[in-house]
């Protein structure tokens, strides 16, 4: 296994990559107040208005991840003909994201996720309430075929396609088996995170995955070590997958490829968690980087981990820049 000055050795090497991500993308919208007193119509706090602001999400966090580590990234997924959808292509641009793969789709909405943040006398701010605003139906006819020809298109100018599943409809079957085909076509690294059917995802070099993701797909608890290694093994047969990836929260996260022996990683940070919001995003950006870069399977996943723990100290969609994962890497 690499030392910790190795490891510290390999952050500059996540740099300069380029990464076309796939996927769903969302406008966060966060609108905060500050708790000033209890409601007499229900039992809950008043908020006086203090401030509203905008983030690019779902699929987007993988990208601005790989944009804050030097890299750069490619966004293809869908926007709505609608308000929402120009703020998002703005925060995508503002963050040197590449644009040219979004398709616009006016029967649907642009996925908005407003979140409700109480401030007050606590160290942090508060989500009270999410209100989600999207459409589910998978992406079909002239919308599909559109996002199909933009990832080809752009497929031969980047090092490695990362697919982000949502599950808002832009990961369809299409769309997943263009991508593979495109990327096993130009000699590309692919990537997956997943958040349901795995399957889906077969012939992928990395599938990424979390605790419960896994066991709804294989229909069992995992809980002993025994338990993941004999699901990876399962997973990495089932799915003709190179290696599979599975996030554990507080336990940290498991690893085994062909050629890469069970190992799990215990997490980076557990005492000071904050809110848990697109980890996963930036351990899927980072191992996918890092593999883009050639380092070996562990180092990849050792980084994801050291910078998904800097992740969770922040407050919703967050990113770490290579000067916090080196603090990271050598102060934990």
């Amino acid at each position: 296994m690499v030392s910790k000055d190795g490891l510290l050795s390999l952050v500059p090497q996540l740099a300069a990559k380029r990464v076309l991500v796939i996927g769903d993308i969302f406008l966060d919208e966060y609108i905060t107040g500050q708790a000033t007193r209890l409601s007499r119509e229900a039992p809950i706090p008043v908020l006086e208005f203090a401030g509203r602001r905008y983030l690019s999400g779902g699929a987007a966090n993988p990208a601005n991840n790989i944009v804050a580590l030097g890299g750069m990234a490619y966004q293809v997924g869908v926007i709505g003909d609608d308000e929402a959808g120009q703020t998002l292509l703005a925060r995508l641009r503002e963050a040197g994201i590449g644009t040219e793969g979004v398709v616009t789709d006016p029967s649907r909405p642009t996925t908005t996720k407003t979140r409700i943040v109480a401030q007050g006398s606590l160290r942090f701010p508060q989500q009270l309430a999410r209100i989600d605003h999207l459409a589910r139906r998978p992406v079909a006819g002239e919308v599909e075929q559109a996002i199909v020809g933009r990832l080809e298109a752009l497929v031969p100018q980047v090092d490695a396609v990362l697919v982000s599943d949502y599950r808002t409809g832009v990961a369809s079957e299409a769309v997943v088996a263009a991508a593979l085909k495109s990327a096993r076509q130009h000699g590309k690294l692919a990537t997956v995170d997943s958040q349901g059917n795995l399957h889906k995802f077969a012939g992928f070099d990395l599938v990424k995955c979390n605790q419960r993701e896994a066991e709804a797909v294989l229909g069992r608890t995992l809980a002993s070590e025994d338990d993941f290694r004999e699901a990876q093994g399962q997973l990495l047969a089932e799915l003709g997958v190179q290696a599979i990836l599975i996030t554990r929260g507080a336990d940290g996260m498991s690893l085994l490829g062909l050629g890469q022996p069970y190992a799990p990683i215990p997490a980076a940070n557990v005492s000071e968690v904050f809110d848990v919001t697109g980890a996963g995003d930036t351990v899927i950006a980072v191992a996918t980087l890092a593999l883009a870069a050639g380092l070996d399977l562990l180092s990849a996943a050792r980084l994801a981990n050291y910078a998904a723990g800097l992740v969770v100290r922040k407050l919703g969609n967050a990113t770490a820049t290579p000067e916090e994962l080196a603090w990271a890497i050598e102060n934990w």
